[in-house]
């Protein structure tokens, strides 16, 4: 009598596990085909002399040897570099700030929350393709305002000025981001910390500086690490504003590795270029989880 049950149960089990497999394929198929496969099929890319209309050529780590000779791979470095040592600490601060404001009680602070959360669901492209109109020189809304007081900015026919007008997107967009994430963690602190501080000290600083940035430490760097890896990785906002200009002003490292592969058809190089920014971010990853380790231990 027990066999048939034990039969019974046996086949539920088979199909209950045949299920979960069955609805982890899609998934599993996913990350193979976009995840694994490009990243191990671009490592044997770069070992190659890959350009489109010629036999490839194997030529080991030559391509990543030249990279460190290459000025336009420099160039695009320090852009890059320029770019995330501005962008990040003033959407830190702004981001802290605002985290600031509107944890406090004020009228209106749930509308005034979600017009500042607002450019975070634009798209990259969106915002490069806003930002056209927006600093237009030649009739654009900027320029029309200080053209009353006699100001014309070239922002986009000018290097410095062309930098300055990517950053103020990307700025705009990633605020919202570290806005979030800071009040998030603000309003999940212990009240009765601060009302033991307010007995000892009325200054806001010092609440502030000795109470609320320790406890907010580890969220700092987390976001700062997102925002950091978000950052190396930019490409829609340079592209679509200026596309890298004027000249290579403001050719980014991302874009860089974009033109070399998708324009000038040299893969294998590009391939290398990619791999070389993986290793560097590996490694500041691996910086910031032992910061955290120590933090937290």
């Amino acid at each position: 009598m027990n066999e048939p049950r034990q039969y019974i149960s046996l086949i539920k089990h088979i199909s209950l596990r045949n299920i979960k497999l069955f609805f982890m394929l899609p998934a599993v198929i996913w990350v193979l085909v976009f995840t694994i496969f490009p990243l191990f099929y671009s490592l044997g890319l770069s070992f190659y002399n890959i350009v489109l209309g010629m036999p490839p050529q194997f030529v080991g780590f030559k391509n990543f040897i030249g990279a460190f000779d290459d000025y336009k791979v420099a160039h695009a470095t320090l852009v890059t570099l320029i770019f995330i040592a501005v962008a990040i600490p003033v959407e830190l601060v702004l981001g802290m700030a605002l985290a600031l404001l509107f944890n406090q009680d004020i009228p209106g602070r749930k509308y005034f929350r979600t017009i500042l959360t607002m450019p975070l669901f634009f798209t990259p492209v969106a915002i490069g393709l806003l930002g056209l109109t927006i600093f237009y020189e030649e009739g654009g809304p900027i320029n029309s305002l200080l053209g009353l007081l006699g100001i014309k900015i070239p922002w986009l026919s000018h290097p410095t000025w062309a930098m300055v007008a990517v950053l103020l997107a990307e700025i705009w967009q990633w605020t919202p981001f570290v806005f979030l994430i800071f009040l998030a963690s603000l309003q999940g602190l212990p009240e009765e910390i601060y009302e033991s501080a307010l007995l000892d000290s009325s200054s806001w600083w010092q609440i502030f500086r000795w109470i609320t940035l320790p406890m907010l430490q580890p969220v700092i760097i987390i976001t700062l690490l997102l925002r950091l890896i978000e950052a190396v990785k930019i490409f829609d906002i340079a592209y679509t504003l200026t596309a890298g200009g004027p000249g290579i002003a403001t050719e980014v490292y991302s874009l860089f590795i974009y033109r070399t592969g998708m324009k000038f058809f040299n893969l294998g190089y590009a391939s290398s270029l990619a791999y070389l920014l993986l290793i560097g971010m590996m490694i500041v990853v691996t910086f910031f989880f032992k910061r955290m380790r120590e933090i937290y231990e």
